[in-house]
């Protein structure tokens, strides 16, 4: 075996780091705080310190062709969202396969990585991990970070006037594990993200009233789009991607709101956001609407106070006799084993180039893996992450010099704040941002040579959904089975709710959808030849 590799964290991350470095021949080694795989996805029914928390209702947000590990796609029957539970079933499923297991030291805290004395010369570090109430000094040659963003919640108490007099219970959604301590209650929910959205529709069925305080609205979304099809594997395309990029941004805007209101107008149920053009990860929720228009949730602006019993809106209005506030108030980055300056290098804030490392390091031996956020899923996001690192921990990459980086990370600022407003989350654009990693490992897809050399892969890949398989069909990592998983992803798709066969099976039609995209501009077009 070659260099050895500390990878902090046996989730998706993790899991992808342990299978990237044996491809690279690297020695990995898993410290994992608890006694299972999985991370985020592994429910327990009470929240433990250091670690992720889901309630016991979470389904996924992204699709399962669109969230496999590249080269492990899903059975067939399994559903196009699924339940926590099925979902870490693959996990586990995907880390015996693969034989990564063997790889992990359970139940094993990382309380200190520090540069070794000789860091300027050999990149090494020095890990000090606890097992049994026993410490241990190990030293690795490179460090790969995976243990989340879902861990230390952020509960901004001193933002609400009044809360400390509060009579009534309050908690952070990450404590939240099911909607039956609630029955018969008054609840407030602050934040209007996924959990928060979640938490109030389940709620809603049990609770006296519930509402829902935003500081800001939010696009709402369902699961289901255009024609009955998993809403990433129509929205994520390269085709789309293309579009989104190239259209001036006046018209892009104006066809994203659009989109976004299609189905049904936000104004109308005090969802609308402040800056509807911003491209911030909108909630997926199909019952939300729903809900509202039954009466068992509302929504209200932002807190302005709060007294004994009650919260008064910054509208003036009054929530009274609240028996209960839950903050979805989102999470805090922290690696308290790892000294802040080496993660936030600049301006205290979070410096990493492509999210991954950081730029002012004398060695890059230190990648963090599954920090970046955007409209794509986790699984192959970490996947193409890790192989990056990897390849570079081996030598078989480089990265630009320092400043080159760091004039990538400005750059890469700039539109962050042009399309996802300010924010401390690491957003980018999904399909951009898979290709650009891509490109340093050789694995972005070619289009142009597919078009000439295999039209009907080509067509698929461009037009169609942009799958995880996409990053393992050429270069390095290359997987034999890609090109089959592409052309019948559709299948896998419509299988698990055809369980009642009547015709047969639709699938899109990706000159059907590029007709009814172009029709909108030669209309204007013949507008404009008709009147000038």
């Amino acid at each position: 075996m070659g260099k050895r590799v500390a990878i902090v964290g046996a989730g998706v991350s993790g899991l992808a780091s342990i299978r990237c470095c044996l491809e690279e021949g690297l020695e990995p080694t898993c410290f994992e705080r608890s006694n299972d795989i999985g991370g985020l996805w592994k429910f327990l029914d009470h929240a433990e310190e250091g670690r992720a928390s889901i309630y016991q209702s979470v389904f996924t947000n992204s699709s399962k062709e669109m969230m496999c590990f590249p080269d492990f796609p899903y059975p067939d029957d399994y559903p196009n969202y699924m339940h926590h539970s099925k979902l870490q079933e693959y996990i586990k499923t995907f880390a015996q396969k693969k034989n990564l297991l063997r790889y992990i030291q359970f139940e094993t805290l990382v309380s200190s990585i520090k540069k070794c004395p000789s860091f300027l010369v050999t990149g090494q570090w020095e890990v000090v991990s606890e097992k049994d109430g026993k410490q241990e000094s190990t030293i690795f040659d490179a460090i790969m970070i995976c243990s989340g963003h879902h861990v230390y919640p952020n509960l901004p108490t001193d933002s609400f006037p009044g809360l400390h007099q509060f009579q009534g219970h309050y908690l952070h959604s990450r404590d939240y594990k099911d909607p039956d301590a609630f029955k018969g209650k008054k609840v407030l929910v602050i934040g209007l993200g996924n959990s928060g959205s979640d938490i109030a529709v389940e709620l809603s069925r049990l609770a006296t009233q519930v509402v829902i305080s935003t500081r800001s609205g939010s696009w709402v979304m369902s699961r289901v789009w255009d024609n009955g099809y998993p809403w990433d594997m129509v929205y994520v395309t390269r085709f789309a991607s293309f579009l989104r990029n190239a259209l001036p941004s006046f018209v892009s805007d104006w066809l994203y709101v659009k989109k976004m209101n299609t189905w049904f107008k936000h104004e109308n149920f005090g969802l609308m956001p402040l800056n509807g053009s911003l491209r911030k990860e909108p909630v997926f929720n199909d019952e939300l609407p729903s809900r509202i228009l039954c009466g068992t949730v509302s929504i209200k602006p932002n807190v302005k106070e709060f007294t004994e019993t009650s919260a008064v809106f910054e509208d003036g209005t009054v929530f009274e006799a609240i028996d209960s506030i839950i903050f979805a108030t989102g999470y805090d980055y922290a690696y308290p084993f790892l000294d802040d300056s080496i993660i936030k290098s600049r301006n205290n804030e979070v410096t990493l180039f492509k999210g991954i490392f950081p730029p002012l390091m004398e060695k890059p031996t230190l990648a963090v893996i599954g920090l970046v956020q955007s409209l794509g899923a986790a699984i192959p996001t970490a996947d193409l992450q890790a192989r990056w690192a990897a390849k570079v921990f081996a030598n078989s990459c480089t990265l630009p010099t320092t400043n080159e980086m760091m004039d990538d990370i400005d750059e890469k600022m700039g539109k962050k704040l042009k399309w996802f407003g300010q924010s401390q989350t690491l957003q980018t654009d999904y399909i951009t941002y898979m290709d650009e990693l891509g490109s340093f490992i050789g694995a972005k897809p070619n289009i142009p040579w597919l078009f000439l050399t295999d039209p009907q892969l080509a067509l698929e890949v461009y037009f169609g959904p942009c799958s995880p398989y996409q990053f393992r069909l050429m270069g390095p990592g290359k997987w034999d089975g890609a090109r089959n998983a592409i052309l019948t992803q559709w299948d896998r798709t419509v299988k698990p709710t055809r369980m009642r066969a009547v015709g047969k099976a639709q699938r899109p039609q990706h000159f059907y959808n590029l007709l009814r995209i172009l029709s909108f501009p030669v209309l204007l077009l013949a507008v404009w030849l008709t009147f000038y």
